[in-house]
């Protein structure tokens, strides 16, 4: 691991442990697709759980639409992509909510099996006092919830970038030219996000993350408390 990269995750993993140490603090990782939010954020709850402070991992992956929805406006639309990926009812009912200052703590962290196109057994479980939830995913810094966010993290990177990444995983972002139309739906979806949404206006952190080895810091307003 770079130096550079190594700075981060420590200044990030302080950044967590210190915020809000009485109650459930809610991290989002957000970011276009490709842009390396997961990796970041299941190293951040490993390191942040060896910090003393109990994790608790989910995205927003997990709470996908049934195929039938998703596709709905066609298989190539960004609006079909940016409106109807994610069951953000169901987000908020299972996760968000009971992890909120005045919720249950009962809480399901994964609603929706995407590859089986089905929902997942519900799995309810009970967050320890003092938890850090870690989510990881796109448009996290929408309307409805964004005001769920006790830290927000943006990963800024370029999409000539971003989709041959992401490409790499699977047929997901395939073939790795974002001007390709399947790409587009994503592409497309995510410019729609940034014009109506404004996530690096809004995300506490901004991490410039094109050169994972050399991450830079381009916004960090989040405070400790």
């Amino acid at each position: 691991m770079s130096e550079a990269r190594a700075s981060l995750l420590r200044r990030l993993v302080a950044t967590i442990v210190a915020s809000h140490p009485a109650r459930i603090v809610r991290v989002a990782i957000d970011g276009v697709d490709g842009a390396g939010k997961t990796t970041l954020a299941n190293a951040l709850a490993s390191l942040v759980a060896q910090q003393g402070r109990p994790t608790i991992r989910a995205s927003v992956d997990d709470f996908h639409q049934p195929r039938a929805l998703r596709y709905a406006r066609g298989r190539y639309s960004p609006a079909g992509y940016y409106l109807d990926s994610y069951d953000y009812d169901s987000f908020r009912k299972l996760l968000l909510d009971p992890l909120s200052r005045d919720g249950s703590h009962r809480y399901i962290a994964r609603g929706f099996d995407l590859d089986n196109d089905r929902p997942f057994e519900r799995d309810w479980q009970k967050a320890k006092p003092g938890a850090a939830l870690i989510v990881d995913g796109i448009f996290l810094h929408r309307a409805g919830l964004r005001s769920y966010w006790d830290l927000s993290v943006f990963l800024k990177v370029d999409f000539k970038v971003s989709v041959p990444r992401g490409a790499q995983r699977g047929p997901a972002l395939d073939p790795p030219d974002p001007a390709a139309p399947l790409n587009q739906r994503y592409v497309g979806g995510q410019m729609r996000y940034f014009s109506e949404c404004s996530p690096e206006q809004r995300a506490d952190i901004v991490i410039d993350y094109n050169d994972l080895r050399a991450p830079k810091i381009l916004k960090w307003t989040a405070t400790r408390g």
